[in-house]
């Protein structure tokens, strides 16, 4: 089984954003966190679970994705996004994201798992630290080139 913890966070919205990762699995750990220059708080909560999935290198793997993101979880687990992508995500905002998660999401059995955000849950903390010390680096920020052209 491998735990995903995932937070993201902006400064303003849309504004400089980050996102943070913790995976979990037996004795491996591993972190993973990027900032970008202009986003969202919710394409970074969406990125965060992307980047925790696409980090898994064998196929088909159980994975349980921690998140305190009720956009995300929801999408996902009320199905919605399946909704979504069977009309094209017409009219609906991260269609790249959501699309890029899709691809990796199938790969593996994935289910979520809701969790409260700033409520001492120590790995989502720690995400949440993550996610903002990447986005206060403000000589290392990448571009959000989708969200950028689309603003």
């Amino acid at each position: 089984m491998i735990e995903i913890f995932t937070d993201g966070a902006s400064s303003g919205n849309p504004g400089p954003g980050g996102y943070g990762v913790v995976l979990r699995a037996g004795q491996h750990y591993k972190e993973l966190s990027e900032g970008f220059r202009k986003t969202t708080n919710n394409r970074m909560e969406l990125l965060a679970v992307i980047a925790g999935l696409e980090a898994i290198r064998k196929l088909r793997q159980d994975v349980i994705i921690y998140s305190d993101s009720k956009y995300v979880v929801d999408a996902v687990e009320k199905k919605w996004v399946f909704g979504w992508e069977s009309k094209g995500f017409a009219g609906k905002k991260n269609k790249d994201l959501w699309m890029r998660f899709l691809q990796v999401y199938k790969l593996h059995n994935v289910r979520f798992h809701w969790i409260k955000g700033h409520a001492g849950h120590p790995e989502n903390e720690r995400c949440d630290r993550l996610a903002v010390a990447a986005y206060q680096q403000k000589d290392k920020l990448l571009i959000d080139s989708v969200f950028e052209a689309e603003s």
